[in-house]
């Protein structure tokens, strides 16, 4: 799986990029910490102010394919 953190792109296992997911959850606690499509997932670092810039923001990444890693809100 390749895996995008900051402007790296890194390859690693699916348990790695677990252990990654876990970490970057706790970073955000309240907005997107992660996207994810197929073999490709995009570490991020979205904090929201409001619920509706949260579902905003969440709505786009859907409509692009992506699969949302969140806190917070819906």
């Amino acid at each position: 799986m390749k895996v995008k953190v900051a402007n790296r792109t890194y390859t690693m296992s699916n348990k790695e990029y677990q252990g990654l997911l876990d970490i970057a959850k706790e970073q955000v606690p309240f907005g997107i910490y992660a996207v994810e499509k197929k073999d490709y997932a995009e570490l991020r670092n979205d904090h929201c102010k409001s619920i509706t810039q949260f579902k905003n923001l969440k709505r786009q990444y859907k409509s692009q394919g992506f699969k949302v890693y969140s806190n917070g809100g819906a």
